[in-house]
């Protein structure tokens, strides 16, 4: 080979070297780029940048670096040209602290319709939730203004959030919808125990959502389920403070879907309201199934109602207990649960008259209460038990 030969296909290669790292760059979204400035609002910038990250046709990755940020409510959505999208965010993004400022959103940040999303960063979004917490009725109040949760995630497929913060949501801090392969995996949730209705990760309609290697403190359940779910994971899960893990509440509303192959495992949940909970509500037209659902390694500390069906949830007086619930519960697991109650009754298993519950299995529940034993209460069901479980006492 000739060295002029040798040269040119060593330029060549020089070339195609180049333009493949240009176009890698070109594929970096960084919202500095769009006018989004620390300490400024990056509301437009983020925006824009979405837009051509959305429209590209390699890989994108939008880039938030550190700094404090102020952003307004964001609609973020495809579908995309883009293979794959990855918002990273390493700074600290709040929501205006004035409810009102946006303007009835459901979601501050919301994202959809898109595939192969990805959540990632150090950063913090931080709600700024204690005005709307003050003004929030909605326990009392069934007609209440629902004040701006922090992320909705909708029709989301193949998906990952994962390493970011959310903080002080106004409401709900993250709720998924009709998404498919979802996982939060290292993401964290942190609210005042008592701000109301501040649920971490809230999923319904959706197939396939993992939570994992995930820390939950917060005002109301950690994580809960709504119906239309089937195949969903909540793994290595830290709850408390907070109202426990959740399926639920069921049945309150007309054309619900079933809910079933729930699986949660070796969780630890502390100093909170429900450790593991079902509930559904009486004196309502829901009428779906609840089947397959399998609680096991659950540590508990110092929780109130560490394992609980409850199918006369009724919170505030809001329905008609004479009529019973017409959710139908079966084949559930407790499985290896220990730790401490603050209550006499750590099991309460309390199904109803009307759709008994089937094939209910307690297998070696430890618990105490003051160092003794807790008890359990049982209606509508005959519990099929295995190694230590307290005796049910109707």
């Amino acid at each position: 080979m000739t060295m002029l030969r040798k040269m040119s296909i060593t330029i060549c290669a020089l070339f195609l070297f180049l333009g493949s790292f240009i176009i890698s760059q070109a594929a970096d979204f960084n919202i500095a780029s769009y006018g989004g400035k620390p300490d400024g609002d990056i509301t437009d910038a983020l925006t824009k940048a979405w837009t051509d990250a959305c429209a590209a046709t390699d890989a994108s990755k939008i880039l938030v670096g550190a700094g404090t940020y102020m952003m307004n409510a964001v609609d973020l959505r495809g579908p995309c040209k883009a293979p794959s999208i990855e918002l990273q965010v390493d700074g600290l993004i709040q929501a205006p602290a004035d409810p009102a400022e946006l303007k009835g959103a459901d979601q501050w940040v919301k994202i959809g319709y898109v595939n192969a999303f990805t959540l990632s960063g150090t950063g913090t979004f931080d709600g700024q939730g204690p005005a709307a917490w003050k003004a929030n009725d909605c326990i009392h109040n069934p007609k209440c203004d629902w004040p701006t949760m922090n992320f909705g995630f909708n029709f989301i497929n193949n998906s990952f959030v994962k390493g970011v913060t959310s903080k002080d949501s106004k409401n709900f801090h993250v709720n998924v919808l009709s998404c498919n392969n979802f996982n939060f995996d290292g993401f964290n949730i942190s609210a005042p125990e008592d701000s109301p209705n501040t649920d971490g990760i809230h999923i319904g309609r959706s197939n396939g959502v993992v939570v994992a290697n995930t820390h939950i403190g917060t005002g109301d359940d950690c994580v809960s389920l709504g119906d239309g779910n089937t195949n969903i994971t909540v793994v290595n899960v830290y709850c408390g403070p907070g109202h426990g893990i959740s399926v639920g509440s069921l049945g309150r509303y007309d054309n619900e879907a079933p809910v079933s192959d729930v699986k949660v495992r070796n969780c630890t949940i502390s100093n909170t309201m429900n450790g593991v909970r079902i509930k559904t509500w009486p004196g309502t037209p829901g009428a779906i199934t609840v089947s397959d659902m399998h609680f096991e390694d659950i540590i508990m500390n110092n929780v109130s109602n560490p394992v609980i069906i409850d199918q006369e949830y009724c919170p505030s007086n809001q329905c008609d207990k004479s009529t019973p619930s017409k959710i139908k519960i079966s084949n559930v697991t407790f499985t290896n649960i220990s730790g401490t109650s603050q209550t006499q009754e750590g099991v309460l298993l309390i199904c109803s008259s009307g759709v008994p519950c089937d094939n209910v299995q307690l297998n070696n529940i430890n618990l105490t209460f003051n160092g003794a034993e807790v008890t359990a209460k049982c209606a509508n069901v005959k519990p099929t038990v295995t190694g230590t479980v307290p005796a049910c006492a109707a």
